[in-house]
């Protein structure tokens, strides 16, 4: 009986010293995160960017991820009135370009970010060097429902045909794409550098077209999804939506040119992890990351390494010959004129 209850101590002593070690082991690998890194995003496709972004980055850095999620001008009005602590910012070039202006933001160490040398040029430092690149680059050309108009919509221009009289929805001023139709009225009107008033003259003669100007992309989806617009000017991105409910709808790449609408990644003027919201920029522009994107059509890539099959590229901005084709706008620019830009069109335009 002795020997029985020496063996149970033992066995139990045994027990509780594996436990132990277990233990331990267990905490080693599921240990704290050293650092947290904040980041500002617009917080669509959620599911695919924490398991093949933020996870990965996550394991990788011993670091936590943390989300802020908005539009474009809500976060970028945190920044500024420091209610956030905010490390990385993804915004639109339209609206990044205006906290380069109002010197938000780090400058960037580009020997840091060593997968810059495998993006597009025009990504490299779309806001001025310096500052953060664009890890996506998406089209901003027209759609159309091929079922309802006469004619196959080749050109800006055809936007203005009267057959589209009270058919058409247009990007309103304010938005990240308002300022790129107002470019291509300019271009319709025969000038080629920007001409302000024949831009707003060329406006007015199309307004008889317009149902209603749109300030969310999913505007536009539920207006053409039942059926109150046949066409309008939209980025490529969101085709796929379109024709789902639509399925012999177009897009188009117009003659005059579509436009480049460059998502760009920026560190936070003040953020205390600057080296780690540098390596996350840099994990963004990578082959893997990119190539994950854009065959789970999220994003175009910008890694001219990414191979895509023609399946796999379709409603994609894919390819040095598409990309370098498209417009460009002086973005530091279109932020000087826009007050201008947005009073005229309030004062003329809008009825």
């Amino acid at each position: 009986m002795k020997k029985l209850l020496k063996s149970i101590l033992v066995m139990s002593a045994l027990t509780l010293v594996l436990a132990a070690c277990s233990s331990k082991e267990g905490s080693k690998e599921e240990k704290e995160p050293e650092a947290e890194l904040i980041v500002s995003t617009w917080g669509f496709s959620e599911d695919f960017f924490r398991e093949n972004v933020y996870a990965p980055f996550e394991k990788e850095h011993n670091v936590k991820i943390v989300l802020d999620t908005g539009n474009n001008a809500d976060r970028l009005n945190k920044v500024r009135q420091g209610n956030s602590d905010v490390d990385v910012i993804f915004l639109s070039d339209y609206y990044a370009q205006q906290g380069v202006a109002e010197d938000l933001f780090e400058k960037i160490d580009s020997s840091k970010i060593s997968n810059l040398d495998k993006i597009y040029d025009v990504a490299k430092a779309p806001l001025g060097e310096g500052f953060g690149p664009a890890y996506t680059i998406a089209q901003f050309g027209i759609a159309y429902n091929a079922d309802e108009v006469k004619q196959p919509i080749t050109t800006w221009k055809d936007l203005w045909n009267k057959d589209l009289a009270n058919k058409i929805t247009i990007p309103s001023i304010t938005s990240t794409t308002g300022p790129m139709f107002l470019d291509a009225a300019s271009k319709i009107s025969g000038s080629k550098e920007f001409n302000e008033d024949q831009a707003f003259a060329e406006m007015k003669k199309i307004m008889p077209n317009v149902v209603k100007e749109y300030g969310q992309t999913s505007e536009f989806v539920n207006m053409f999804s039942q059926g109150e617009i046949v066409a309008g000017p939209i980025m490529g991105m969101y085709f796929a939506s379109l024709q789902e409910a639509v399925p012999n709808a177009k897009f188009v790449t117009p003659a005059e040119g579509g436009y480049a609408v460059m998502n760009t990644v920026n560190v936070v003027k003040g953020s205390d992890q600057k080296e780690l919201a540098q390596s996350f920029i840099n994990f963004m522009l990578s082959t893997e990351v990119q190539e994950k994107s854009a065959k789970a059509k999220i994003d175009s890539p910008v890694n001219t390494e990414v191979v895509l099959t023609e399946e796999e590229a379709t409603n994609m901005t894919y390819g040095e010959e598409l990309v370098n084709s498209l417009i460009t706008l002086d973005m530091k620019f279109v932020n000087e004129k826009s007050k201008t830009w947005i009073d005229r069109w309030n004062r003329e335009l809008v009825q």
